[in-house]
């Protein structure tokens, strides 16, 4: 994806295909405001040739987000298994008998799957709050793990996901598993885009980190 327009596109699209805004979020890598943002404006966007869409940036009455494309990675085995590793790597200092990784759903499931796979561990799955989202409080909502893979039971865990963008999916998910009995050790995500290093005293690790800097930063 180039430009805001392919953004608005997609979004439309995966709108048509009865997903929820907060499904959107997931799959374009942006906020749930920016994935509002981007419905309302693929509501116009088709008929509209005089004044192009505008990226959400400083000035533009759209929220400010970045959107991170990490499709050459994921749509390759072999890459993933290279990301993979090295995801794995900065989590193996913490903990030694740690058998279980969580990924978060949707994008997170498989690289945990990879993740699990080098550092020996069972796999369990997490769907936060916002994959029901669509409008109202997201508060009232709740996520669930997948009884298709493996359970809590008290055990320390490691935790994966694509990206941060605020740290409330991941908070969610850590708070989750502390309802559960569990002890999440660490977190690790492809991108971070806000520069968290932790959550709820638990680390985060990022194979990149992107910040945005504007005119008033």
């Amino acid at each position: 994806m180039k430009n805001v327009d392919d953004l608005i596109e997609s979004a439309a699209e995966l709108a048509s295909r009865g997903l929820s805004k907060g499904e959107i979020a997931d799959e374009l890598n942006v906020s749930r405001e920016t994935a509002s943002w981007l419905v309302e404006r693929s509501g116009t966007t088709p008929q509209q040739t005089e004044e192009p869409a505008q990226p959400p940036a400083n000035g533009v009455s759209g929220p400010q987000d970045i959107h991170v494309d990490w499709s050459a990675i994921g749509r390759d085995s072999k890459r993933m298994n290279y990301i993979a590793s090295a995801m794995a790597d900065m989590l193996a200092k913490h903990g030694e008998d740690v058998d279980l990784t969580i990924g978060i759903e949707k994008a997170g499931g498989p690289i945990a799957t990879l993740v699990a796979r080098e550092l020996e561990t069972d796999l369990g799955t997490y769907t936060p709050a916002k994959h029901q989202w669509e409008e109202g409080d997201i508060e009232e909502l709740g996520g669930t793990f997948s009884r298709n893979f493996a359970g809590i039971r008290d055990r320390e865990c490691y935790v994966v996901d694509d990206i941060v963008t605020s740290g409330t999916t991941m908070r969610e998910t850590i708070e989750a598993i502390r309802a559960e009995g569990g002890k999440p050790l660490a977190c690790v995500v492809l991108a971070d885009k806000q520069g968290v290093e932790e959550l709820e005293g638990v680390p985060v690790y990022s194979l990149l980190q992107v910040i945005s800097v504007g005119k008033d930063d």
